[in-house]
C-alpha cells in the first residue's frame, strides 16, 4: 500500500487547525459584550462582607457565610440573615428591618469588600493551557477556550460544563441555596455555528472538560508508529493511510489488531484483500492497538503494546492559576 506524502498530509491538516483557530478568535471579537453577570454581583461563599451601620460603630460587622449560607456572628439579630446569592442591597434591607426594632431610621450599607476567596474555575482536557480562573469579570465558554490556547487535535468535538452546587448564583437562586449539580454538554461545532446557548457564561466552581477522544496506537512495520485519535468513521485502512501507510517492501497481508474489551481480543486482517474489497474495512474501537506484523516476526502480546492512555493527566488542583479581570 503506497505511502502518501507526509508534506501533503501536513498541507491539509494545518490550514483545517487554523481556520478553527480563527473562527474561535472572531467569534469572541465579534460577539456582543457579555451582560454584567448576576453570579459577579451576588455574595458567595468565600466572600468578605462588610455591614456598616451609619453612626453607630458598636454594630459594624465584617466577616463571612457559615456553612447554611447565612452571615456568620452579625450584632443583635432576633433572626439570622441569609446572605448566599442574595445582592448587598438585599441583605441590607434584612438587616434594617430588624434594626428598626430599637434604632430610629437605621442606615444600613453593606459591601462585599474580598471577592478574591470565590471557587475557581477550571479548563482542562483537549486544551493547549489546562488551567485554574479567579473570575474577577463576566467571561464566556468561546473566550475560555481562547484564553486556554485553543483546542488541541485530541479533541473529541465535545464539551462537557460541571457546575457543582452552591459556588456559583444564578438569577433563580435569590431565594434560596438549594442548588443542586447541573452538567451541560455542548458541540463545538454549535459554537462555531454561533449558536447562543452554545456560549454560556462561565460561572465559579465551574470545571469545563474539552473531551479528548479515545486513541487507538499503530506500531510494527508502518510508516509511522504513532498514537492517533478516533473518530467514528475511523476504519483499519484509513488509519494506516494516516499514518503513512505500509512500506512497499513490507507485507501487508497480516495486519493484527489487538482489541481490549473485558478480555484481550486479536483479530488479523489482509489488508491486501481490503484493498481490493475482497474483505470488509473494520471500523476501530477505543484503545485498539495495530500491529502491522513484520516480515518474519513473531506474535506479540497485548502487554508489549501501550496501556489505554499512557500520558500524565494533571490534576485540577496542580494547574496553573489566572486572574480573569
Amino acid at each position: 500500500m503506497d505511502r502518501p506524502s507526509n508534506v501533503k498530509r501536513s498541507a491539509i491538516l494545518k490550514p483545517s487547525l487554523t481556520i478553527l483557530w480563527v473562527i474561535f478568535v472572531s467569534i469572541v471579537c465579534t460577539a456582543q459584550p457579555a451582560e454584567r453577570a448576576v453570579d459577579r454581583e451576588r455574595i458567595h461563599f468565600g466572600d468578605v462582607v462588610d455591614v456598616d451601620v451609619v453612626g453607630s460603630f458598636d454594630l459594624d460587622w465584617r466577616g463571612g457565610l457559615n456553612p447554611e449560607g447565612f452571615l456568620d456572628g452579625v450584632e443583635r439579630l432576633e433572626k439570622p440573615v441569609f446572605a448566599l446569592c442574595r445582592t448587598e442591597s438585599e441583605v441590607a434591607a434584612q438587616i434594617r428591618e430588624q434594626y428598626a426594632s430599637f434604632l430610629r431610621d437605621p442606615n444600613i450599607v453593606v459591601r462585599v469588600i474580598d471577592r478574591t476567596n470565590r471557587a475557581l474555575a477550571y479548563v482542562n482536557g483537549a486544551v493547549r493551557k489546562p488551567q485554574r480562573l479567579q473570575l474577577r469579570r463576566p467571561l464566556r465558554l468561546a473566550e475560555l477556550i481562547v484564553i486556554a490556547g485553543g483546542l488541541t487535535e485530541s479533541s473529541s468535538g465535545e464539551i462537557s460544563i460541571f457546575r457543582p452546587a452552591n459556588t456559583n448564583c444564578t438569577s433563580e437562586m435569590s431565594s434560596g441555596p438549594l442548588q443542586a449539580p447541573t452538567r451541560i454538554s455542548i458541540k463545538i461545532s454549535d459554537i462555531i455555528g454561533g449558536a447562543a446557548e452554545s456560549n454560556p457564561p462561565i460561572l465559579s466552581g465551574d470545571i469545563v472538560s474539552v473531551v479528548e477522544a479515545p486513541p487507538v496506537f499503530l506500531t510494527g512495520d508502518i510508516a509511522s508508529r504513532r498514537r492517533m485519535n478516533l473518530t467514528p468513521d475511523l476504519t483499519l485502512s484509513r488509519a494506516i493511510t494516516a499514518a503513512g501507510g505500509i512500506p512497499k517492501e513490507a507485507d501487508g497481508r497480516r495486519v493484527r489488531i489487538y482489541r481490549r474489551q473485558g478480555t484481550s481480543n486479536v483479530l488479523e486482517f489482509d489488508m491486501r484483500a481490503i484493498r481490493d474489497k475482497k474483505a470488509e474495512d473494520p471500523k476501530l474501537e477505543p484503545y485498539d492497538v495495530i500491529d502491522v506484523v513484520q516480515k518474519g516476526g513473531s506474535p506479540k502480546t497485548l502487554a508489549s503494546f501501550p496501556d489505554q492512555d499512557d500520558r500524565g493527566k494533571a490534576t485540577l488542583a496542580k494547574l496553573p492559576l489566572r486572574i480573569v479581570d
